[in-house]
C-alpha cells in the first residue's frame, strides 16, 4: 500500500494538478483516507485478490530461510509497515540473537503508535523504533540503530505501484539507507495471464470499484468538489506493452465538475487514471535490482509462480 500524509489544504492542489493534465490522473496516495484503508483491507480478503494470502503463505514457508541471511544483532527495517503482521513471520522464526531491533517505516503515525504499543505488550524484549516518514524519500534511520547491520524488508508487492524508474530510485535509496553488506527482501507479484490479473482489480463483489470511487468522495469532502459518483464507473485494464494493470475512473457522461474553486470538464467515456500495478517477470525484477546496484542472491516463489520474494544483497 502506497500512502502519504496529506494536509487537507493540499488535497485540492494535488487533485487539480492531475485533473488538468491531458490524461487526467489522481495519485494513489489519495486513496487512503479512513474509508479507503478499510476498503483496501477488505480487498486483501477477496477470493480474486490472491496477492496477500499467497505472499503470507510463502513467507510462512520460507521465513527460516530468510532470517538465516540476517547477521546476529541486525535491525529489521520494514518499508511501508502499516502493521506488524508480516514482520512477525520473520521475528517469530528468528533465533533470539538475530534481530536487535525493529524499525517500521510508514507515514501513518497513528498506525505506528498502535503497532508499537501492541509489540511492547507481546514482545517487551524487542526494541521498536518506529519511523514516521515517506519511504519514497531519502531516509535517515533512528540514531539508536545506526552502526548496526541492517536487514530491509519490503513486502506486499508495493514496488509494483512504482513505475520502473521510480522503483529503481527507491531501490537505490534503500541501498544507501541500509548500507554496504545489507540485505533487502522484496515481495513482488509475477507477470501472468491477464485473465488471472484483471479480476484481482475488478472483483465480482465490487469492493475494488468502491475503493476506486471513494477517492472522488474524499475530494467532495476535503477539496470542495461536487463529483456525482453515480456518473463515474470503475475500470481495470491490462496494458501489455507496459506490463501493468491500470485502474481508471470513467465518466459516463459529458459533465463539468467543480473542485477547489476551479471547473474540470469531462467528455463521455473520458477516464481518470488512478493507479498502476506493474507485474514483472522474475528475470525482469532481477534486472531492475541489478540496475539499482543490488545483487539478486535468491528468489523464492510459490508452486504456481504467482508471487515471488527476492533476497537482494548490497555487496
Amino acid at each position: 500500500m502506497l500512502d502519504a500524509a496529506i494536509a487537507v489544504d493540499d488535497v485540492a492542489r494535488i487533485a487539480l494538478a492531475g485533473l488538468t493534465a491531458a490524461q487526467k490522473t489522481l495519485p494513489p496516495k489519495l486513496f487512503y483516507d479512513a474509508e479507503g484503508v478499510r476498503l483496501f483491507e477488505a480487498i486483501t480478503r477477496l477470493p480474486e485478490y490472491y496477492l496477500t494470502r499467497t505472499e503470507r503463505a510463502l513467507l510462512a514457508d520460507i521465513a527460516s530461510d530468510i532470517v538465516a541471511l540476517a547477521p546476529a544483532g541486525a535491525v529489521l527495517v520494514e518499508y511501508g509497515a502499516s502493521d506488524e503482521a508480516k514482520a512477525l513471520l520473520l521475528l517469530l522464526h528468528a533465533p533470539s540473537a538475530t534481530f536487535a531491533a525493529y524499525v517500521p517505516i510508514d507515514v501513518a503515525t497513528s498506525a505506528l503508535d498502535a503497532m508499537s504499543a501492541r509489540l511492547a505488550e507481546s514482545d517487551p524484549a524487542l526494541h521498536v523504533h518506529p519511523l514516521s516518514a515517506d519511504f519514497l524519500q531519502p531516509l535517515l534511520l533512528p540514531t539508536a540503530v545506526r552502526g548496526l547491520p541492517h536487514f530491509g524488508f519490503f513486502p506486499g508487492s508495493t514496488i509494483g505501484n512504482l513505475d520502473p524508474a521510480a522503483a529503481r530510485q527507491f531501490l537505490r535509496d534503500a541501498r544507501r539507507t541500509l548500507g554496504a553488506g545489507s540485505w533487502l527482501i522484496v515481495g513482488a507479484d509475477v507477470r501472468k495471464d491477464p485473465s488471472r490479473l484483471v479480476p484481482a482489480y475488478d472483483d465480482a463483489a465490487g469492493v475494488t470499484a468502491a475503493f476506486n470511487l471513494n477517492v472522488l468522495r474524499r475530494l467532495n469532502r476535503e477539496a470542495g468538489a461536487n463529483f456525482n459518483l453515480a456518473q463515474f464507473s470503475h475500470r481495470a485494464v491490462w496494458n501489455d506493452v507496459e506490463s501493468r494493470i491500470e485502474m481508471h475512473l470513467v465518466s459516463q457522461v459529458a459533465q463539468t465538475v467543480q473542485l477547489g474553486g476551479s471547473s474540470v470538464s469531462f467528455e463521455a467515456d473520458e477516464t481518470i487514471h488512478t493507479e498502476n500495478s506493474y507485474k514483472h517477470s522474475i528475470e525482469a525484477m532481477r534486472l531492475l535490482a541489478r540496475e539499482a546496484g543490488w545483487v539478486p542472491a535468491q528468489v523464492w516463489a510459490d508452486k504456481a509462480q504467482m508471487f515471488a520474494l527476492y533476497a537482494l544483497h548490497a555487496v
